[in-house]
């Protein structure tokens, strides 16, 4: 994640506009956009105000490597999938018309660069999603009896190499989506805000 969506991310997660973040800057709205971009970059003393203002550490915004390991948490997306994986399924929270929907879902995936969900291009979770891509993700397991909670924002991912890798780890993907239905498989990255094992 570079640092552009770094401080798209966590604006948005803080509820804050481009021009309001400006404002509290002192720079234009303009600037902002093009630091979100990877246009530009902030200089050192925004860098300061941005780390107090969203409560990182300048090291978390400037990391362009950054393994998503949570800033709180320090839970990686392969933490995530693994802890996952071992309940054997999670559950999904998404909004329609302002109502929580939450359904079960089955299939994830991680590597260094996301934690991913797939679903079909014909099922409700992909038009709620789409409409707002706010989501939540839990999953409990009940030999730990420990919760995994990850707040989301769900992006559709068109890399080639990410969906040959989910399709190669679900041999059920293979069989449902390959020929005429590969166009309704989809896959969603997740750009964490949140997450928290407890």
């Amino acid at each position: 994640m570079t640092t552009g969506e770094k401080l798209a991310m966590l604006r948005k997660k803080k509820g804050i506009t481009q021009e309001e973040l400006s404002e509290i800057l002192g720079v234009s709205r303009q600037s902002v956009s093009r630091w979100e971009m990877d246009v530009s970059f902030p200089e050192t003393e925004k860098l300061i105000k941005l780390s107090r203002l969203f409560d990182c550490s300048i090291d978390f915004l400037l990391n362009s490597g950054f393994s998503e390991k949570n800033e709180n948490t320090g839970i990686s997306f392969d933490e995530c999938r693994k802890f996952i994986k071992e309940c054997g399924y999670f559950f999904i929270a998404t909004v329609k018309e302002n109502k929580p929907r939450l359904r079960p879902f089955g299939m994830i995936y991680s590597n260094e660069k996301g934690l991913y969900i797939a679903t079909d291009k014909q099922k409700n979770a992909y038009k709620e999603i789409k409409e707002n891509p706010f989501v939540e993700v839990g999953s409990y397991n009940l030999a730990t009896r420990k919760w995994i909670r990850i707040s989301a924002e769900a992006e559709e991912e068109n890399s080639i190499a990410v969906h040959e890798e989910m399709i190669n780890a679900y041999s059920v993907i293979k069989a449902k989506y390959i020929g005429e239905r590969q166009a309704d498989f989809v896959i969603f990255r997740l750009s964490i805000q949140d997450a928290y094992i407890e």
